[in-house]
């Protein structure tokens, strides 16, 4: 990407992956970006924040969608680094029509590695971002899941696939949920726990 184009953005961190896609609202551009503050012993790079930029072509110029910015929190967790998982980040268009709906998803790394870190899971759909928060934790009742209320609007195959996203993350040793949260999520709670 051009520097005066990254200027104008405001693209201060290295550009880990763009995504394009078209729809019929026109041409798109999901710019992730990452800090890479510093590679750790193991030579993983550990990013103390995040920046994602959705751009649609305008002419020779580009129009900002919407952004994300995030970073690692300092507490008793002390989280070393956050990423984009793009294994669980994809753009489609899921009610059929005809504008993509983006899901996109990062998590944290702590002490524990994934095991105390945080999922955040983003979802836009007809101009509404829509969010999943995540806290893992070793204890029990350290875990914690917080849905926005609009989740259980978005059109069931959308929900389908994100449920389906948490499942694979759980299964991949990426997200310990409470107990019973596919129940949790069946009725529609906002916020589950296993406090309750």
């Amino acid at each position: 990407m051009p520097e005066v184009v990254r200027k104008t953005l405001n693209i201060t961190f290295p550009i880990f992956r763009v995504y394009k896609y078209v729809d019929n609202d026109g041409h798109h551009y999901c710019i992730l970006t990452e800090s890479k503050d510093e590679i750790a012993t193991d030579k993983d790079t550990l990013n103390h924040k995040i920046r994602a930029v959705s751009l649609k072509a305008d002419n020779s110029s580009f129009v900002k969608n919407w952004e994300i910015n995030d970073n690692i929190i300092k507490n008793e967790n002390d989280e070393t680094s956050i990423w984009f998982w793009t294994k669980y980040t994809d753009f489609k268009d899921y009610d059929g029509d005809g504008l993509v709906d983006p899901i996109i998803v990062y998590g944290t790394s702590a002490l524990n590695g994934y095991d105390d870190g945080r999922i955040k899971i983003l979802i836009y759909h007809k101009g509404r971002k829509v969010a999943i928060r995540h806290q893992n934790g070793v204890l029990d009742l350290a875990r914690e899941t917080q849905v926005d209320k609009a989740f259980y609007d978005l059109p069931i195959s959308l929900q389908t696939s994100v449920k389906q996203k948490m499942e694979l993350m759980r299964k991949n040793g990426q997200a310990i949920f409470p107990a019973g949260w596919q129940v949790a999520m069946k009725n529609k709670k906002t916020s589950f726990n296993e406090r309750q």
